[in-house]
């Protein structure tokens, strides 16, 4: 870790992400692993966490957009690569010319594809999308056929190849639920009728983290982990971090600003949404909804000074929160940590989930670039699980 202060810093565990990237292969036996780095790999930093994921032994790296597939190859990525969400006129040319595998829902997105393909003298590698029930993106199962066969068209002519077919669960993080059969089922038929039209894909995958961790026969060809690798329970119904295996990967801490004596009545933030019930201790925390601190978490969030869980005192601003340190003191520039693995007693993700009426997918993702990321266990010397 860097030994220049910092406002705030959000320390990022190489060595544990490549960790759980080997415990969820191992959930995975048989198929390939698509270590996703979407949306800034969760807000984690996505060229150096596909790098440690490629070293743990991810075979493919997946994005949402083809402009983070494209950002990942010019920072030097050469493995497969896939991204999935595409509008007209995007970039097909620039992800044909960097070999990213595209994903393809429709008769438009086929058509462009295969238009960049003409263009550059490519073949484009195609994985054609199924909406088994999730509602959002992929093809809808009754316009399954005319998408087939416009693909099967376009790989005759030397113009796609279909690597793959893939769909996505709706509730894979609820155990049980009847979608996650009738999805499967959709799949399935899907493929057969698509390999009975002459298509060979490459793979075919549907699990998400939640499905490698608990559905194995969801794995097929490949399995795409993207919150489980970040250390994080995709839902408390599946169990904590730990109970599945995995460690959570960032520590999110801040440098105290100000400490101050305040008599009691003392207003606290914005609105004085808390007003202190005594003479007491203020701690200020320079970090706040411009940083990615949810302002739900006003009057909820757990932070740790001096070894003890305090909560945020009155409203989350722009820049900054209060803590309330009752009796105990403390000084400017210790250390508040908002959360981390857990291993000091600090709050997790999972904490600020529950204190906030969200997901952790959201409390990680959300820490802006305000916030430094600080990069530690970035050589696999100890850990390569040999």
């Amino acid at each position: 870790m860097s030994e220049t202060p910092m406002r705030a810093r959000a320390v990022v565990d190489l060595a544990a992400l490549r960790a759980n990237v080997r415990a969820l292969r191992a959930r995975a036996p048989r198929a390939q692993l698509m270590a996703v780095v979407k949306a800034n790999a969760y807000g984690h930093g996505a060229v150096p966490c596909a790098r440690a994921a490629r070293q743990a032994g991810a075979e493919w790296i997946g994005t949402a957009t083809p402009h983070e597939a494209l950002a990942l190859r010019a920072a030097g990525d050469t493995g497969r690569l896939m991204c999935w969400l595409w509008t007209p006129g995007d970039p097909w040319r620039e992800a044909l010319e960097a070999d990213i595998d595209v994903s393809v829902s429709g008769l438009w997105a086929l058509e462009e594809v295969t238009a960049a393909a003409r263009a550059t003298g490519r073949v484009a590698r195609v994985q054609l999308k199924i909406d088994t029930g999730l509602g959002r993106n992929g093809c809808q199962p009754g316009d399954w056929e005319k998408l087939v066969a416009a693909a099967r068209d376009a790989e005759t002519a030397g113009l796609v190849k279909v690597t793959g077919i893939w769909s996505h669960f709706a509730c894979a993080d609820e155990p049980g639920h009847p979608s996650i059969r009738a999805q499967l089922t959709v799949f399935k038929d899907a493929i057969a009728y698509a390999e009975a039209q002459g298509l060979a894909p490459e793979v075919r995958h549907i699990a998400n983290s939640p499905a490698t961790l608990t559905l194995p026969e969801t794995h097929f060809d490949l399995v795409r982990t993207g919150v489980a690798m970040y250390g994080i329970s995709p839902s408390p119904e599946l169990g904590t971090s730990e109970e599945l295996g995995i460690r959570p990967v960032m520590t999110l801490s801040a440098s105290l600003a100000s400490v101050k004596r305040v008599p009691g009545g003392h207003g606290v933030s914005y609105g004085h949404l808390y007003t202190t019930p005594g003479e007491t201790t203020l701690a200020l925390v320079p970090v706040g909804y411009a940083d990615g601190i949810p302002r739900s978490g006003s009057g909820t969030g757990p932070v740790l000074v001096g070894g003890k869980w305090r909560t945020v005192a009155g409203r989350v601003a722009m820049d900054q929160f209060v803590v309330d340190l009752g009796g105990d003191s403390a000084a400017p520039g210790d250390e508040a940590v908002l959360f981390g693995p857990g291993d000091r007693g600090e709050p997790t993700a999972e904490d600020w989930a529950r204190a906030t009426g969200t997901i952790a997918y959201e409390v990680v993702t959300r820490i802006s670039a305000r916030v430094p990321r600080v990069y530690v266990g970035d050589k696999d010397v100890e850990d390569t699980g040999a």
